[in-house]
């Protein structure tokens, strides 16, 4: 587990902010300290300033060390302590300072280093973490130095939102394309190894097979059988090792990934080069329909006859064709099963592509061969 960890510190993008809010916390502590040794004879309570200044420097160690751990980090447990712990020492000011002094100019003491766990909650929750934190030490320097002296903290105000939404958009920004490092990461692994095992199978299996194929039309008779055994084998390697990985992104897959393996001997499978990204239950259920025009032309069409599978990428829709050069058939024979109850048309094509909000169209003619064309929104 620990290495596992480090190897995703080590690709992890927001790595370099939290890093750089630990050395903010460790010089805004000690800009703290330099305010209180500037202003020592101003303040009315020096011992209640120095407990506030080591409890400060104890936090800071602790989120440091938070900080830089994984578990620090993949939260918003410790930020939200932060904040809550800032607030506290925010509030210790009057350990050292009476209240009315605060309100009347005195400094608090925490300084700059009340920003901290405003960074804090941006890195780990985005924009919006930024602004409760931007929110929750704005109301805590007003509580301190009342609502008379509104117009001194507007500026303090303004930099804290300013960090918080500046911050909290670098860390969104960063964290969707640590995202899409670790996809790009995931699939180039995957393709080399495909390429990998696609060597070792165009170098035994598939040279065997093809062999066998060679020979057994060669001698005939029941070899004969055994030959269109090895010829439909090749084809399913030869198509496994040229499909796409079927990779989901954000809930959406690539169709035609999905579509390649049901390529055989008798059934080619025509995509377009680029993926085609619909979400993951339109392909599932897009896969299951062509599957099922496949099943209707293995038991209909005829020993002999062929399928093509096409995929057309039209922009605002998409339409996948399932055609053969079979038999055919014609309209009323494709009711009359329906009424008999034989499901497969009406349920598993069309039931399915009318559930996506798609449509399908049926062209036959009896020694003309079927085409299903099946077509779904983007939208």
């Amino acid at each position: 587990m620990d290495l596992d960890r480090r190897g995703g510190d080590s690709a992890d993008l927001l790595l370099p902010l939290w890093r750089a809010l630990i050395v903010f916390r460790v010089i805004t502590w000690g800009f703290a300290c330099f305010g209180v040794w500037t202003r020592w004879t101003g303040i009315h309570n020096p011992s209640g300033a120095v407990l506030q200044l080591a409890i400060m420097g104890v936090w800071t160690v602790v989120a440091s060390i938070g900080y830089s751990r994984h578990w620090g980090r993949r939260n918003t447990r410790l930020a939200v302590a932060d904040l809550v712990v800032t607030v506290g020492c925010m509030y210790a000011t009057l350990l050292a300072q009476p209240l009315l002094d605060i309100r009347a100019g005195a400094s608090v003491l925490t300084s700059v280093w009340a920003a901290g766990p405003v960074i804090a909650l941006a890195i780990s929750r985005g924009r919006d973490g930024g602004l409760i934190g931007a929110a929750t030490i704005s109301l805590a320097l007003l509580s301190l130095r009342g609502v008379d002296n509104t117009a001194k903290i507007l500026s303090n105000v303004q930099l804290l939102l300013v960090a918080g939404l500046v911050v909290g958009y670098a860390a969104t920004t960063m964290r969707r394309a640590n995202v899409r490092l670790r996809e790009a990461i995931a699939a180039e692994s995957a393709t080399a190894e495909r390429l990998r095992l696609s060597r070792s199978i165009h170098d035994g299996v598939l040279q065997v097979l093809a062999q066998v194929q060679r020979r057994g039309n060669a001698i005939g008779g029941e070899a004969v059988e055994l030959a269109s055994l090895a010829a439909e084998q090749e084809v399913a390697l030869r198509s496994l090792m040229a499909a796409r990985p079927v990779t989901e992104q954000r809930g959406q897959a690539d169709l035609c990934g999905a579509l390649l393996p049901l390529a055989t001997t008798r059934t080619d499978v025509v995509v377009p080069a680029a993926p085609v990204l619909l979400p993951v239950g339109v392909v599932d259920e897009l896969v299951a329909a062509v599957k099922e025009a496949l099943s209707n032309v293995g038991k209909h069409a005829g020993p002999g006859a062929r399928c093509w599978v096409v995929v057309e990428d039209l922009g605002a829709d998409v339409v996948v064709s399932v055609r053969d050069d079979g038999a055919g058939t014609t309209q009323e024979r494709l009711e009359a099963a329906h009424a008999a109850g034989h499901l497969g048309v009406s349920q598993s094509i069309q039931g399915r592509i009318a559930d996506l909000g798609g449509s399908v169209t049926v062209r036959t003619a009896p020694g003309e061969g079927t085409e299903w064309e099946m077509t779904v929104s983007r939208a």
